[in-house]
């Protein structure tokens, strides 16, 4: 059976334009294979909490000396992630990176360990890689030939997610949603002809989908 994980990451909820274009590739998702379960982990509203002392502490010291509090919900999440077979991150972008409520998430995965090692050549990712798409949503514009502001949210995530081992990320976005309905419109219809087009090109596999390539569609 196919796992799906949604990480929703907007303080608004289901009204967010992040949550609307996740929801979209999920429904792309769905149609390719109509018995996958959806996870839905909706992060948005401070479910997941800070790290706390004893999880912080151990992540310097050489074994975890927490099972409860954040040890516990960090093993539940990581649970989660190892069970997916893909994950669909829904985020807007706050002061050009990610929110805060996808930073404590990302807190609780990335744990050395657990979801990566520390060697002489640096960090060793421990999961299995799998499809991420990342559906973002930005009241500015931070690529294309319109881009007015600096992105350290793509890097960051290529980056914190390629430590723990994933490195198959899909991004897609809405841009400019703070420029009025007609800016909001004409980026939702650019984002889903790259939607439409991305998941037309894909094959499904005998096990559902056959999604094994690294891409970055932005509007």
């Amino acid at each position: 059976m196919t796992n799906i994980l949604h990480v929703s990451c907007s303080p608004r909820g289901h009204d967010s334009e992040s949550h609307r274009l996740s929801e979209q590739i999920i429904a792309f998702l769905l149609e390719r294979d109509p018995m996958a379960i959806v996870i839905d982990r909706a992060i948005g509203g401070g479910a997941v909490p800070p790290v706390d002392k004893d999880y912080a502490i151990s992540q310097e010291s050489a074994e975890d000396i927490s099972q409860s509090g954040s040890a516990d919900l960090s093993n539940r999440l990581i649970q989660e992630l190892e069970n997916a077979d893909y994950v669909v991150v829904g985020t807007p972008v706050h002061n050009f990176t990610v929110p805060s409520t996808l930073k404590a998430w990302i807190d609780h995965i990335a744990r050395v360990r657990r979801t990566f090692d520390v060697t002489s050549d640096g960090k060793v990712g421990k999961l299995r890689d799998r499809p991420i798409f990342i559906a973002v949503s930005s009241g500015g514009r931070y690529s294309g030939e319109r881009a007015r502001q600096p992105d350290f949210l793509t890097p960051y995530l290529q980056a914190v997610f390629g430590m723990i081992g994933l490195h198959d990320l899909t991004f897609f976005s809405v841009q400019g949603t703070a420029f009025g309905g007609d800016a909001v419109a004409a980026a939702r219809s650019k984002t889903d002809q790259a939607l439409r087009a991305y998941f037309a090109s894909k094959q499904p596999a005998s096990h559902g989908l056959d999604l094994q390539a690294t891409a970055r569609m932005q509007d």
